[in-house]
């Protein structure tokens, strides 16, 4: 499953500090659909991500019933990223 969505990128200041774009609730209800196929435990969902010309894997993480793209420090200097800028996130479903 391939989804291309723009999201706002948030930090959250946890006790491990990450960035994260929420996936929007279209695309958050295609993902839930597969979900039982390819979670591999805490609902989490392996998936190839872009933004930009950087990939990178990693995994969906779910929140407050939706979904939520952390992204890599490394991907963020890339591109020359920061909090508060839109970006366009392209996922592909690991199955």
């Amino acid at each position: 499953m391939d989804l291309t969505f723009t999201g706002e990128i948030w930090f959250w200041r946890g006790p491990a500090p990450f960035h994260f774009v929420t996936v929007p609730d279209e695309e958050c209800a295609a993902i839930e659909s597969a979900s039982s196929l390819v979670s591999y435990g805490w609902g989490m969902i392996p998936v190839a991500a872009r933004i930009g010309t950087t990939d990178w894997t990693t995994s969906l993480w779910p929140k407050d019933g939706r979904y939520i793209v952390p992204i890599k420090t490394a991907v963020r200097r890339g591109e020359g990223l920061d909090v508060g800028d839109t970006v366009t996130v392209r996922l592909t479903v690991n199955a």
